[in-house]
């Protein structure tokens, strides 16, 4: 029998949509929640455990209560044993810390857990590198390398064990920013410890590699191609590096790390959140929508992290054909022929959206790439 520990932070993310940055902070949840925000960490948590249906038999979950993991493991039909019970059902990272302390004692075969790199941070404090954990990514910001690169993927490693394959354990460095910073607009990564983690190189992410492009020349034919393209039509520009060095040349205000609204090369709204989003491509439905996004450097992803603004409903209304990726060939490289990754959070459309995409690497010049979502 598998002993499953599994931990969910019901929270973790759900700052993301409503362009709040994460969910760090005293007040942020309930603020998120104020603006429409709904949280997706047990969503998330499911689709890993969705992969392990076939082996219910072989698992016992071992798990905290309610929200914090009980409810998903028991709608899927698992048997469960509860083994820490929060007091509240507004949660914390004390809650997180105490629950993984108790799964621990109960001898489980690895730790699971949901959340984001705040999460992380709570079970590494805990853990450091004693135990072997997993995350499935449900946080706004991923930059550590204990993490799936999507909930599935954190499913496949697991069935990897239960089905005894050999699965190599490795180190993982866990990463965070502060995120009061980050709602400024500033990025400041620091190291917090590691973690021993199954490694399994198709399922499990880099750390994120920060910095600014500096290939000062290929971003301007990049920005170049790019506003070469813009008319009436709303342009829908991501967050990131390379999208930002566009903004620059637009010589427009640009949030770093959010979602901004240009049309006629004229920024007409800055950090939207999603029903924002969803509102302006109604209202230009006549003219058309475009997206564009770049990648996150050394993981791939340009759909699932700190774009949460992007949901599922607001990229199927913009349309696969109206999304504009742009990267340089060297941040291309740097994937080491790995796919870009889709990961909304709708299966369906992480597929429609699997295959050849271009990416536009410089003036006129464009790749065609992979882009995928690991089952």
């Amino acid at each position: 029998m598998f002993k499953l520990g599994f931990v969910v932070n019901p929270i973790a993310g759900i700052g993301g949509s409503v362009a709040l940055k994460g969910s760090d902070g005293e007040g942020i949840a309930q603020q998120a929640k104020a603006l429409g925000a709904e949280a997706k960490a047990n969503s998330r948590a499911a689709l890993a455990l969705e992969v392990l249906l076939p082996y219910q038999q072989q698992i016992t979950v071992y798990c905290a209560n309610g929200l914090m993991g009980e409810q998903t493991a028991n709608e899927l039909g698992f048997n469960t044993e509860v083994i820490y019970h929060s007091k509240s059902e507004q949660t914390t990272p004390q809650d997180t810390e105490n629950a993984v302390a108790a799964l621990i004692s109960q001898g489980v075969d690895l730790l699971l857990f949901a959340g984001g790199d705040g999460t992380a941070r709570n079970i590494c404090h805990k853990v450091g590198d004693s135990f072997p954990v997993l995350g499935i990514p449900a946080g706004c910001k991923i930059h550590s390398g204990v993490y799936a690169v999507t909930p599935k993927a954190a499913g496949r490693v697991v069935e990897l064990m239960v089905t005894n394959q050999l699965v190599t354990l490795t180190e993982a460095d866990v990463m965070d920013i502060d995120e009061s910073l980050f709602r400024q607009g500033v990025v400041k990564a620091k190291r917090y410890g590691e973690m021993q983690i199954p490694a399994e190189l198709r399922y499990v992410q880099a750390v994120k590699s920060g910095g600014k492009e500096s290939d000062e020349l290929v971003l301007q034919d990049i920005a170049a191609d790019v506003i070469n393209q813009m008319d009436e039509q709303l342009f829908i520009i991501g967050s990131g590096s390379t999208t930002a060095f566009l903004m620059e040349e637009l010589a427009l205000d640009n949030t770093l790390l959010g979602v901004d609204l240009v049309q006629d090369q004229e920024l007409i709204a800055s950090d939207v959140i999603e029903s924002q989003l969803w509102q302006a491509i109604q209202d230009n439905a006549e003219n058309g929508v475009k997206l564009v996004i770049t990648l996150i450097g050394g993981q791939g992803h340009i759909f699932g992290r700190g774009n949460q603004q992007l949901s599922p409903r607001i990229i199927k209304a913009i349309g696969k054909d109206n999304i504009i990726i742009i990267a340089t060939k060297t941040k291309l490289s740097a994937l080491n022929a790995r796919p870009l990754i889709a990961d909304t959070g709708d299966s369906a459309l992480d597929q429609e959206l699997s295959g050849y995409l271009p990416v536009t690497t410089g003036y006129n010049d464009q790749v065609l790439y992979p882009v995928a979502s690991p089952q």
